[in-house]
């Protein structure tokens, strides 16, 4: 039995269950989890047990304690949260986080009970989780394979049934990818939309952080409770955050890009995106493809990041390179050669972008579509993911639909496919600008239409 986190708020606001019983049973199933998964690089049952008992007291006082009541969160070990280690999956020292990130102080003050700290790609830096400090976080689907990254212990720790939501960051496809692997729904919020105060930087104009649920009502939740202006965060806007509003599926119309099927991908892959179209059709949304040559990504997209990555990493790997994993050491190697020239192509594209998704929705299109990643499965150890056209190096499928979207700065939405791949083959929903509400309308009108939804793996804990 999957219970949502709408669910456990109701039943704990209203008195009916004990957010201690809640989180008791998240704590014991996060424990069995981590043998199998090595989801969490902490987990905190004396913490979480106060804050749980703290909720039952405020509702035995009559005090509502806000529509997270009692909900347990699993939080990717690169925010801050006050008392608590953030280790960004590292092997440096670290000290206990002074002061909470405000996405875990709004979390809190809407009733939600963080259980522990999850496992990460090495500094949020890669799209595997196979963290040579701490382990890779294995798939609940095939514990022989990875759960994406790099918010891997997240998704993880949704996906298997351990906590209703989960909470990861987004650089490059950091939610969508895990999401996509363990086939939940991630969302990829707005860059700005989600404050970043306490989140230990990858990229900063590009870092979200976003939730990982197994409904998009959970995911929602989440969000609605995360998001906002927060002045504190000089990448925070002061946009008006909304609700998603119910929407039939006959009135929604969606476009294929056609550039957004081009990098590799596997059989799976190309042939659960057909399902996913002809799913949409039969259930009464409008589908078409379009051709937008201006949303082909240039290779410099990629490189793009150079400069920000060496801003953040660039002292400290001249000093202590041996503290640095194989894979991140190089690139971080590679993030120096990158040049302003790289820099500005990417935002000359990123802003042509924008404006393109911009009139497609003035164009009567809702959202705009494409695959989340090119392979749904990635085997840990090995470097290389099998798609139609043989071995490719496992970043060039991984993260090629998801890291141009964050260069673009739009949000999007990712959604497992039902009738597809045993995880569900996953789909990204991408819209303009702040427009998270309607994108979370679509999802959730593909969920009660069964278009996507989210079924339990071989490790699960209800």
């Amino acid at each position: 039995e999957m219970r949502a986190a709408t669910d456990i708020a109701a039943q704990v606001r209203t008195g009916r269950v004990r957010a201690a019983d809640v989180v008791g049973q998240a704590l014991e199933a996060a424990e069995r989890a981590h043998q199998e998964l090595n989801a969490f690089t902490l987990i905190d049952p004396s913490g979480a047990m106060h804050r749980a008992e703290a909720i039952d007291r405020l509702v035995a006082a009559g005090t509502d304690p806000g529509p997270l009541a009692g909900v347990p969160i699993a939080l990717k070990d690169m925010i801050d949260d006050a008392g608590m280690p953030t280790t960004a999956g590292a092997s440096f020292p670290t000290s206990l986080a002074r002061h909470s990130a405000t996405v875990v102080r709004r979390l809190g003050a809407a009733g939600g009970v963080i259980i522990g700290r999850t496992g990460l790609h090495e500094f949020a830096f890669g799209f595997t989780s196979e963290n040579p400090w701490f382990g890779a976080v294995r798939n609940p689907w095939d514990v022989a394979t990875s759960a994406g990254g790099s918010s891997g212990g997240s998704a993880a720790a949704v996906a298997a049934g351990v906590v209703p939501i989960g909470i990861g960051t987004d650089t490059g496809g950091s939610v969508r990818v895990p999401a996509a692997m363990c086939g939940i729904v991630g969302l990829k919020v707005t860059h700005g939309r989600v404050p970043l105060s306490g989140v230990h930087p990858l990229v900063e104009s590009l870092d979200t952080v976003g939730p990982l649920g197994r409904s998009v009502a959970d995911v929602a939740l989440a969000y609605l409770t995360m998001a906002g202006d927060d002045p504190s965060d000089p990448w925070s806007a002061a946009e008006p955050v909304e609700s998603p509003q119910p929407i039939d599926l006959a009135d929604v119309r969606l476009g294929v890009v056609s550039q957004w099927l081009a990098p590799p991908s596997s059989d799976e892959v190309s042939e659960g995106m057909q399902v996913f179209v002809d799913r949409c059709r039969d259930a009464g949304a409008t589908l078409e493809f379009l051709d937008l040559p201006s949303l082909e990504p240039p290779d410099a997209v990629y490189r793009a990041i150079g400069p920000e990555i060496i801003a953040v990493h660039g002292e400290r790997y001249s000093t202590h390179p041996e503290r640095y994993g194989p894979d991140v050491g190089l690139r971080i190697e590679q993030a120096a050669t990158a040049t302003a020239g790289d820099l500005l192509e990417a935002q000359r594209w990123a802003a042509q972008a924008r404006s393109v998704i911009a009139r497609a929705r003035s164009d009567g299109f809702d959202a705009l579509v494409s695959p989340t990643v090119g392979a749904l499965t990635k085997t840990i150890g090995v470097d290389t993911v099998t798609v139609s056209e043989g071995e490719v190096p496992h970043r060039e499928a991984l993260s090629t639909y998801t890291a141009p979207i964050n260069r673009i700065g739009v949000p999007a939405l990712a959604l497992p496919v039902v009738g597809t791949e045993r995880q569900g083959m996953s789909v990204q929903l991408v819209g303009p600008m702040w427009s998270e509400a309607e994108l979370l309308a679509i999802g959730a009108a593909l969920e009660s239409s069964n278009v996507t939804a989210v079924v339990p793996p071989p490790v699960f804990f209800s």
